[in-house]
């Protein structure tokens, strides 16, 4: 769905919330708390809440209907999702979906009573939003994006596309605790694959450009772009200095390849929302999060833009094309 006909779509439902209310006569409107990590003008914010919607439709709950939805949207501010986060338990909704850990974390100091639904979320055991992944326990639970061993993966598929990398940027969101792990586990694996690491913070703007213009002054250099919601919030500007460099790159999910990215490979977080509405449904029902198990990805998705590596001068191994999930030219 595209983003103006999902705008037009909420907009019409918001308009039309009240007369549909009445039209219910007694039956009592639900209500849905939203707190996204991007921004509300990114595309595939569209895309992932088109897809929760969706999901909620499916099991019978209509926005503007038999539902009410209240977004909130942090666009990689911690202040605005702190703020935010509290605006919508003072809304007392029936439940709340959190995208990213940058939701969940000011989310739970906010509320430890209000159910949680998360997607996107790397550890929440580590992280102390439950206490397992089969019995979380408290009030939040939810999706998991995957595990930090998939950071080597990222690294291994960087060599096996553009074999002359010697040397690695790594970008992370160093305020998250997903970002130092992920940059220990290609630590870990960098020596046996004869590469140099060099660690990006995704702050702001100036400072990834800063970074990776220094970097990219040396030789056989290439990027890994890991998990975050701040590094989605930049992703045009990773993009282009990837391109404007010659740096091969490889990235944590399908959209940034959609965007002239290499090469990515992680889960689908559009999937993930959809699931969230039938955990959302089971809450508006009468469950509880601490019964709901933690849910990881059903599939991992391997994506190569081969305009992108032509750009580069880059010849996709054979073996490589045959094990992706989907080619963009």
């Amino acid at each position: 769905m595209k983003r103006r006909d999902f705008i037009t779509l909420l907009g019409g439902a918001a308009a039309g919330w009240p007369l549909a209310a009445r039209a219910q006569q007694g039956e009592r409107v639900r209500r849905i708390g939203v707190l996204m990590a991007m921004t509300a003008d990114d595309p595939e914010s569209a895309t992932r809440l088109a897809a929760f919607a969706q999901g909620l439709q499916q099991s019978g709950w209509t926005i503007g209907q038999n539902v009410r939805v209240d977004y909130r949207w942090g666009g990689g501010n911690a202040d605005n999702m702190r703020k935010y986060a509290a605006e919508l338990v003072a809304l007392a909704p029936n439940v709340i979906l959190a995208h990213s850990s940058a939701a969940v974390a000011p989310l739970l100091q906010a509320t430890r009573t209000i159910p949680i639904i998360f997607t996107t979320v790397a550890d929440p055991v580590g992280a102390g939003y439950v206490d397992s992944l089969a019995r979380p326990g408290g009030n939040a639970t939810g999706f998991i994006v995957y595990e930090y061993s998939i950071a080597a993966k990222w690294l291994e598929l960087l060599k096996e596309i553009a074999p002359r990398v010697t040397r690695a940027a790594v970008l992370r969101d160093s305020a998250i605790a997903a970002g130092p792990a992920q940059f220990g586990v290609i630590q870990a694996a960098a020596p046996s694959l004869g590469v140099e690491l060099r660690v990006v913070d995704v702050r702001d703007p100036g400072e990834i450009k800063r970074a990776i213009t220094v970097f990219a002054q040396g030789s056989n250099s290439g990027l890994i772009v890991t998990g975050s919601a701040l590094a989605g919030i930049h992703r045009d500007l990773i993009i282009t200095l990837a391109a404007r460099h010659k740096l091969p790159a490889i990235y944590y999910e399908r959209y940034w390849v959609a965007a002239s990215g290499l090469i990515s490979y992680g889960p689908n977080s559009v999937d993930q929302f959809r699931r969230a509405a039938g955990y959302v449904d089971r809450i508006l029902k009468g469950e509880t999060p601490a019964d709901l198990p933690v849910q990881a990805p059903t599939k991992y998705e391997l994506v190569i833009n081969t305009k992108t590596a032509k750009a580069l001068g880059l010849d996709v191994p054979p073996t490589l094309l045959a094990r992706a999930d989907e080619m963009i030219e």
